[in-house]
Order: structure tokens, then sequence, then C-alpha cells
């Protein structure tokens, strides 16, 4: 994100202001446990924040009101099952929080995306949490109900979509017979397309990290797909399945822990997209769009250095 007429309270509110179309897109098919969760992990941010900045004996109002904590919760929250249980989302953004953010000294210190940081925390030690995902549209007694633990309905759950295309390709099904044009998936990934160009033409992130990000996906998943056209998926499925768009736009963009020169941030998104089919194809997580952020997070220092434009007259 990138934007120096615009103070970080107004720049949060932005990016929180994009993120109402794909937010809009999972409410319509799942229901609202998004909302929930989104409502769980506001109220948690603030508390883990505030609770934080009380025994470090700092001021309270700035950092709540800069609207970083309450972006990196929506960020999670929209990341996880919209019924995953309460207590999910709870430890995941008071982990994001306090070990993504705080620990570090706050906000512009954090070396790594907090959102991702407590995205992959969760995932390494709930996983049967993170991946289980509503079949359909649920009320709100239903989500309600599912989230604290008060009737489970096994009936409206299910895994994934991309853990069911990795499913099927490993029972040996060919591309062409397996049911991946998740609508969902497709208009979730339209809504944070559509917020993400909102936020290039704001000016409030440069395009350089979402073009090369989509850029990496399509030349790696190309190449494997001409390998073998039986086990990969072609890489219009990898840009409208998973958390492509969300990723692109609102995750590998993050203003402190991304590369921060024009060439830097084209290596970087490049080597996120690369990264992401990567782990999708080969590895044993569903998406790769939180491990792939958090690998090139280490990587940014050396990238910053070593991309730094040169000096007029030097």
């Amino acid at each position: 994100m990138h934007s120096t007429a615009l103070n970080t309270n107004q720049i949060m509110r932005q990016v929180i202001y994009a993120l109402i179309f794909g937010i809009f897109a999972a409410y319509y098919f799942f229901g609202w446990g998004v909302v929930l969760q989104i409502a769980l992990g506001t109220v948690t941010a603030v508390a883990a924040e505030s609770a934080f900045l009380t025994i470090r004996k700092l001021p309270i109002k700035p950092a709540i009101s800069d609207g970083s904590a309450v972006l990196t919760a929506i960020l999670l929250a929209i990341s996880i099952p919209s019924i995953a249980p309460w207590w999910v989302i709870v430890i995941g953004v008071a982990f994001a929080i306090i070990f993504g953010k705080q620990l570090y000294g706050g906000l512009g210190n954090n070396p790594f995306n907090p959102a991702m940081l407590g995205y992959a925390f969760l995932l390494i030690s709930y996983p049967l949490q993170m991946t289980t995902w509503a079949s359909e549209f649920l009320s709100f007694s239903q989500s309600f109900e599912i989230i604290f633990n008060l009737n489970a309905v096994d009936a409206l759950t299910g895994a994934t979509q991309m853990d069911d295309v990795k499913t099927q390709l490993a029972l040996g099904k060919f591309v062409n017979d397996l049911d991946i044009y998740s609508m969902s998936q497709a208009w979730i990934n339209a809504g944070f397309l559509l917020g993400g160009l909102y936020l290039v033409i704001r000016k409030i992130i440069t395009w350089h990290i979402p073009v090369a990000f989509i850029a990496g996906m399509v030349v790696i998943s190309t190449l494997l797909f001409l390998i073998n056209n039986q086990i990969y998926i072609p890489p219009q499925f990898h840009l409208m399945l998973g958390a492509t768009m969300l990723g692109a736009f609102f995750i590998a963009t993050d203003p402190i822990s991304a590369s921060t020169t024009p060439k830097g941030r084209l290596i970087y998104g490049f080597l996120i997209g690369i990264l992401v089919v990567v782990i999708r194809v080969f590895g044993g997580y569903p998406d790769g769009v939180a491990f792939a952020v958090l690998l090139m997070n280490i990587t940014v220092p050396l990238i910053d250095y070593y991309t730094q434009p040169k000096v007029f007259g030097q």
C-alpha cells in the first residue's frame, strides 16, 4: 500500500471500504458466519492491542484509532472458514496482534504481515477447523449455533475448494473432469479484484505487486500445465480459486512488510505468485498465500538492498 496524501487512519479506512465487495460476495454464498467472524475478530483485536499497550504503559487511543488492528482482524476473519469455532478467530487475532505486531514495537516495526502470521499459526495448530467450510448460505441462527458450538450441522459443511481439487487430482481424475468452476470462489475473487482496482485507482497501493503477483502465478501454472495437463490445473483456475485476489491486492501489498522499491515490488510480487502455486500444487496445505507472503517477508531487506534506485548523477 502506498499513499503520501493520506494519514494512516484514512488509508486503513480506504482498504476496509475496498474489502466490502469481496466480503459481500462471501456473505452471499456462506451467510452470516462471515459477519460474525469479522465482529469477533474486531473486538478481539481492539481488546488485545489495548491490553498489550496497557502492559507497556503506552497510550491506547492513538494505536486503536489508526485502524490497523481492525484491518488485521478483518483480513484474518475473511481468510478463515466462516463457521470456524469462535475461539479460532479469537486466538488467531490475539496472536496476530501480539506476536505479529506489538512484540516488534507496534505498527511500522513488524517484519511479517500480522494477519498472515495469525493465519499460518491457526492452520498449523488447528488444521481441521481451518479447512472445514460452509457448503451453503447459513442464516444468522445457524451460523451462531455452529460457531459457538451449540449445534454441529455436518450436512452444511465441507472441505475447501482447493482441498477438493487436490483430492480429486490425487485420485487420478483428469482436470477436465473436475468440478472446479466454483461459482462462490470465482465471485469472491472478483469482488476482491474490484476492490483492489479501487485501491490502485485511489493510489492507496501501486500496481507493481498485484500485477507481478498475478504474473508469477500465471507463468508457473502455465509451465506446469504444459508439462502435464492431466495432473496440473490451468492458470485461470488458480486465479479464480483460493485467496488469489485477496492476496494480490490486500495482503502482499502491506506497506510495512512488503518491498518498498519499484523494482523490488515487482520481484517481491512475482516470487510470491510463484510460491503460491508451488505450495498449492506440491505442498500439504490447500492454499499457499499466507506461507508465500511470510517467506518473502524474510527476503524484503535483501530485495530492497539490491534494488535501490541510483542517485541522480552517480
